[in-house]
């Protein structure tokens, strides 16, 4: 299944590849003169104590750069491997540097920082992904491409390599809630194995620690407008004789988290207004009176329940707005232009004005209801005018001769039932009317 590379043939790879480094490409595959000892690919595999599987992804990612002629590099980003996994790495031909903060996102932060090629691909150091397939990735990036996602549905998983619910419940709905957030068209948001320009990277500023990282990265290049391509990749299962570094659900929530940090807009912005609308839409429509719906009365109650809902779309929109504060101080999303705007823009002062309208209307609504408790003599305010009072008391005359006739087989009795059963649909017709 993986393939080593002989000693002689690592020699033989690390030998061509210091020839290569007296040319240059000009990004479309074609070789030019240069003295530029410079790469023009880096591999960055993150790394912590994979011994079993480190010295099988660099002999693969070297003999890719030999085969396709690229100038290329290797780098080992270890983070705190204590097993031997650093000696094995040098020893194969990577170059090893060390993330001191813990995390999967912290170890390949400080590989893509020290990666001198111009094009940067990430992968793993468990085995299950292909380096061999590195060509595919280069080539996209020749086209023109600055992020390229490897994409296992829609390549090869052996089996073995990918549990069900990861494949089939994790990662497609992962995957459409980005693609309908950011428009990122990926089908593939949690592969590890991806590429991207390094002066894409110096611009999106990544900032997460842990396996959130992949979201964090096709969601700022999605801000970006950075032209994204998706590769076919296989996927084997892995080579570790113990359990792996990711967990599924405390990572799965990591990546669901970062999603909803970075779109305030439909988690709380959007579904607040909503709330907001539809609370005063109901209290401006029963601010008249009563209302019925059919034969359902709507009064007080649902009022008051309108008045909750908006109450609750403002706390929703105070929190979305915080969000979006923390998400531009933190830089954890990009291209706020018009909320950084925005923020310039608005004062105490704005805060204070808008409080003191707010109050105002709040007092004048108040004086309102308190003139007309005054004129009833500070009794009972009824939920009722004389006329609509007068109407529910002929609809429950009605239903009650309908039912004390019910059961009698009379002609009169059958008479009265239709007299009021007419009766009865009229003046729901007169409610309708008037509602």
């Amino acid at each position: 299944m993986h393939v080593s590379v002989r000693p002689s043939e690592r020699m033989t790879a690390v030998t061509e590849m210091s020839l290569l480094d007296q040319v240059e490409s000009d990004g479309l595959g074609n070789i030019s003169s240069s003295s530029s000892n410079e790469p023009e690919v880096s591999v960055v595999i993150p790394c912590l104590n994979e011994v079993k599987s480190i010295a099988i992804c660099v002999d693969k990612a070297v003999t890719a750069f030999r085969d396709s002629s690229i100038r290329g590099e290797v780098v080992v980003s270890d983070n705190g491997s204590t097993d031997g996994s650093i000696e094995i790495s040098e020893a194969h031909g990577a170059r090893v540097v060390h993330a001191s903060v813990k995390g999967y996102g912290s170890a390949l932060r400080k590989g893509i920082e020290e990666a001198r090629g111009r094009f940067i691909i990430m992968g793993d150091a468990d085995g299950s992904h292909d380096f061999s397939e590195i060509p595919r990735f280069v080539a996209k990036w020749r086209e023109g491409y600055s992020f390229v996602v490897g994409n296992r549905l829609g390549g090869e998983i052996k089996d073995g390599a990918m549990s069900w619910h990861h494949r089939h419940i994790g990662t497609p709905i992962l995957s459409a809630i980005l693609n309908l957030f950011f428009g990122a068209g990926v089908t593939d948001i949690n592969c590890g194995m991806r590429g991207l320009t390094r002066d894409l990277a110096r611009q999106l500023d990544f900032r997460t620690t842990g396996m959130e990282f992949a979201s964090e990265s096709l969601i700022k290049a999605a801000k970006a407008g950075a032209r994204m391509a998706e590769v076919p990749i296989t996927m084997w299962p892995d080579l570790r004789d113990r359990p792996p570094h990711l967990r599924t659900f405390r990572d799965g929530w990591r990546h669901l988290r970062y999603i909803f940090l970075s779109a305030p807009i439909w988690l709380f912005l959007l579904p607040g207004a909503l709330l907001v609308a539809l609370g005063i839409g109901l209290v401006l429509w029963l601010l008249p009176g009563p209302r019925f719906a059919g034969r359902v009365g709507l009064d007080v109650h649902t009022m008051s329940l309108g008045m909750m809902l908006a109450l609750l779309g403002v706390h929703i929109i105070s929190i979305g707005l915080f969000v979006k504060a923390f998400s531009y101080t933190e830089k954890l999303t990009r291209n706020q232009i018009s909320f950084a705007r925005w923020l310039r823009r608005v004062k105490l002062e704005h805060g204070l004005v808008l409080g003191g309208i707010l109050t105002a209307f709040g007092f004048l609504g108040d004086a309102f209801i308190f003139a007309d408790w005054a004129s009833r003599g500070f009794g009972q305010l009824p939920p009722f005018t004389d006329d609509e009072r007068h109407r529910l008391y002929e609809l429950a005359a009605y239903r009650k001769l309908i039912r004390d006739c019910e059961g009698n087989d009379s002609e009169d009795a059958v008479t009265i039932i239709h007299w009021a059963a007419n009766s009865l649909q009229t003046e729901i017709g007169k409610i309708v009317k008037v509602v």
